[in-house]
């Protein structure tokens, strides 16, 4: 009895822990299979957040960088549809709006995903910060919600997300106040740009009269004011034109309206260039902003004016100013809702030019349409008196629109008349014989008592890398050569023979003192003045070629006259100024005073001796020294010349002088110069 009770306790044991086991793994299986639903919600909370997350940062991407097809691909496409666009409408409703007020990015900032338990909806908010073309914004608050369906998620759309405040009806507008601009004064006070009086020609139809009698007026006023009849007949056809209208064509200076069956004027007023050709080079022009100066700067609106050219174009933004103007929310009734952004005008900056008109003008005419350039400066204070380059071309033709025919007379002409010379380089020829003076008295190999002996008009040195190369003089008159005959007769030989006797490297270490290779701090696009190529001197023929001024080097105008400055300054060397409001010139000491007067007194003798190079100057009334110079250009058939010429007034040093003519020789310069030479004394009082 004892036995079986054992059995049936054990028994009931068993039977308790296989119930209890099994209630264990039922609890278990429940806890695992609410832990496993919970472990998934939360992996689709985290995979749906993220979802949104990227969304939004795609959504914000496009916004903030203006890309407009994949900014309207994030947004719910029945949001797009209930404000009455469709996809691509609304992409070119930004484009256009963005575009017009000059945005072409957003700062975004404060990005934040909002999540609605209650609601179970996701949002998301950010502010952004723009810059328009009349300033940056305040920072907007933009708040948006994200639509889901099993298929996708997206940004639902409403008008708010343009601009904050904007509703359905509200539209963007953009008003401008032009600000005048900044005219361009001479030392004088002479304007060289700014605005003035000018009449505007206009047809009146009510006049012109019909069939043959039309084609007749219109033949005359085509030929008097160089517009095509076509392009008459086509402003004519305008829908807007009726017989009483004034339909304008061109305009045109005062005292320049002729009186003409069928043409009306009526005052204006015009950006004016009163020298012309003269400083064209130098003043540039403006013109109409284009479709390529908006896409280079989106600030810019069309209908602006912008400098194109010259100082116009290099001072355009001091001169332009900044355009005043309103960036405001506008609603159905036309009524201002917000202002987004306001700017008063602000009338553009004048400058003032270190130029004379008066010498300006009558360098300029000296040229008589020869290709060529010339520059003139005080060399005591580095100001430039003037800077003429010819031939030139009308700026007043640009400003007011050149027709196509006007434009290719001025590309097809072989004198290159839109090439600005004064700033373009060129080998000096002889005239660099004045900073070989400099470094060979500088480095003591040459001294004004030794004498070479030459003989004959050629000369090889008897060094094997030379070759059979022979150097050519212009005068053997002079065996006994020293330094006053080398600069009198310009000779070659004697220049080559004391560069070879000072040695390559002293040679180009002592030149190297001068500005080869630096960028002058001018408003004018020019390349650095250049010793050699990759300024090396490697052999013993082109350091011969380099010490009488050919070889490799290339010098524009406006490099001589400040590298023969010291000439004229006691060894000092005066950078250029071109702008009177800018600071004291740079200057350097680069040489000693007394090697400085002993050049400066052999330019002279250059003028006055009879066989002097320059002896044609010694006409004038007035005392000068002077450096002629013909460098060779190899061409096609055979070499070409152009002729340089250095000249400095003796008696005040009131002036330098740097002028060239292509294709001419040093002598043809000088006459052609002479007549305003001897005017410049009077020009300058």
């Amino acid at each position: 009895m004892k036995n079986n009770k054992q059995q049936r306790k054990a028994s009931n044991k068993k039977v308790f822990g296989i119930a209890a086991g099994i209630a264990v793994l039922i609890l278990i299986s429940v806890s695992g299979y609410f832990y496993y639903r919970n472990w998934k919600e939360e992996q689709l909370a985290i995979e749906r957040r993220e979802e949104v997350e990227a969304l939004v940062d795609e959504y914000l991407d496009a916004k903030s960088s203006t890309r407009f097809e994949e900014y309207v691909d994030t947004l719910e496409e029945g949001s797009i549809s209930a404000e009455g666009y469709t996809s691509q409408e609304l992409a070119e409703r930004y484009e256009t709006v963005f575009q017009a007020i000059g945005v072409d990015a957003l700062d975004i900032a404060n990005r934040e995903i909002l999540y609605d338990e209650e609601a179970d909806t996701y949002a998301f908010r950010y502010t952004a910060l723009m810059t328009t073309v009349l300033g940056e914004t305040e920072t907007m608050a933009y708040q948006a919600e994200i639509s889901e369906t099993e298929e996708a998620k997206a940004v639902q759309w409403d008008p708010s997300l343009f601009f904050p405040d904007m509703e359905e009806g509200d539209t963007v507008s953009l008003s401008y106040t032009e600000p005048k601009r900044g005219s361009i004064y001479d030392r004088d006070g002479n304007m060289l740009a700014g605005e003035g009086d000018a009449y505007e020609a206009g047809l009146y139809p009510a006049v012109l009269g019909e069939g043959d009698q039309r084609e007749e007026r219109l033949a005359e006023i085509s030929e008097t004011f160089d517009v095509s009849v076509e392009t008459l007949e086509r402003l004519l056809s305008q829908n807007w034109v009726t017989e009483e209208s004034l339909v304008p064509f061109k305009v045109v200076d005062t005292g320049e309206t002729p009186e003409v069956p069928g043409v009306l004027y009526q005052q204006t007023t015009d950006r004016l260039y009163p020298l012309g050709e003269a400083a064209a080079h130098l003043i540039g022009y403006v013109g109409d902003v284009s479709a390529e100066d908006i896409e280079n700067d989106p600030k810019l609106q069309s209908g602006q004016v912008i400098g194109k050219g010259g100082l116009e174009y290099r001072y355009d933004q001091e001169l332009r100013g900044e355009m005043g103007g309103q960036i405001a929310l506008v609603d159905s009734e036309g009524e201002v809702k917000e202002v987004i952004v306001e700017r008063e005008k602000q009338d553009g900056e004048s400058l003032t030019l270190t130029i004379s008109s008066a010498i300006q003008s009558e360098l300029f005419a000296a040229f008589d349409s020869e290709p060529g350039a010339a520059s003139l400066m005080d060399p005591a204070s580095g100001e430039l008196l003037a800077l003429a380059s010819s031939p030139s071309y009308d700026p007043q033709l640009f400003a007011r629109g050149i027709s196509v025919e006007e434009y290719n007379a001025y590309v097809e002409d072989e004198d290159q008349p839109f090439l600005n010379r004064f700033t373009a380089r060129y080998a000096p020829g002889s005239t660099f014989k004045i900073l070989s003076s400099l470094v060979l008295l500088e480095s003591g190999t040459t001294t004004p008592d030794e004498v070479n002996a030459i003989e004959g008009l050629n000369w090889s040195p008897e060094i094997e890398a030379f070759g059979n190369r022979e150097i050519t003089r212009v005068n053997d008159s002079v065996t006994e050569v020293d330094l006053t005959d080398a600069l009198v007769y310009s000779d070659n030989i004697y220049f080559a023979m004391e560069a070879l006797e000072m040695g390559t490297e002293d040679f180009v270490e002592r030149l190297s003192q001068f500005p080869f290779g630096e960028s002058f701090d001018l408003p004018l696009t020019m390349e650095p003045a250049q010793l050699a190529n990759d300024n090396e001197i490697n052999d013993v023929t082109l350091l011969a070629d380099t010490a009488y001024g050919q070889g490799e080097i290339l010098m524009s105008t406006l490099h001589q006259q400040t590298f023969y400055s010291p000439v004229l300054n006691e060894g000092t060397l005066i950078y250029p100024k071109l702008l009177q409001e800018e600071a004291e010139v740079e200057t350097e000491q680069i040489v000693s005073s007394e090697n400085a007067e002993l050049v400066r007194d052999l330019l002279v003798q250059t003028v006055t001796d009879p066989n002097g190079t320059s002896h044609a100057l010694d006409q004038l009334d007035y005392t000068v020294g002077a450096k002629t110079g013909t460098a060779e250009i190899a061409g096609e058939e055979e070499n070409e010349t152009n002729g340089f010429l250095y000249v400095f007034d003796e008696e005040n040093t009131s002036y330098s002088f740097v002028g060239y003519l292509e294709g001419q020789k040093s002598g043809d310069v000088i006459d052609r110069f002479v007549p305003f030479f001897s005017s410049v004394p009077t020009l300058m009082e």
